[in-house]
């Protein structure tokens, strides 16, 4: 594995987690997040929820290899997994009934990646 130049050390275990699942269950798609977190910051996505409630159907897997930020509205339960999101964001996303956790708690729930959406 080539050297992250990330100083985070959150970030860097992320990143280290995800490229284990990936390489575990041999799913693509793990790594393919792990590659996004490791590009520079400027290029990783921002979603907003109204881009959430646009895009998720009820019930759905969504990850963002970035940021969820607050602006907009949700109405659709849905789990969401990205690196950060805004304190906002959390609040709307749990008061429509969805989750939001963190993307090493998701690709250990789904190793396979089956039934996820990557937005951003």
């Amino acid at each position: 594995m080539a050297k992250t130049s990330k100083t985070n050390p959150n970030l860097q275990r992320v990143v280290q987690g995800l490229r284990d699942v990936s390489r575990e269950a041999g799913s693509a798609i793990w790594r393919d997040v792990a590659d996004r977190l490791e590009r520079s910051r400027k290029n990783w996505s921002e979603v907003n929820l109204s881009r959430l409630s646009r895009y998720a159907t009820k019930g759905e897997q969504v990850v963002v290899p970035g940021v969820i930020l607050g602006t907009g509205e949700i109405s659709t339960p849905v789990t969401v997994a990205a690196f950060r999101a805004s304190g906002a964001a959390r609040k709307k996303i749990e008061a429509a009934g969805g989750k939001a956790v963190s993307l090493l708690e998701l690709a250990v729930q789904n190793p396979k990646g089956s039934g996820i959406r990557i937005m951003g």
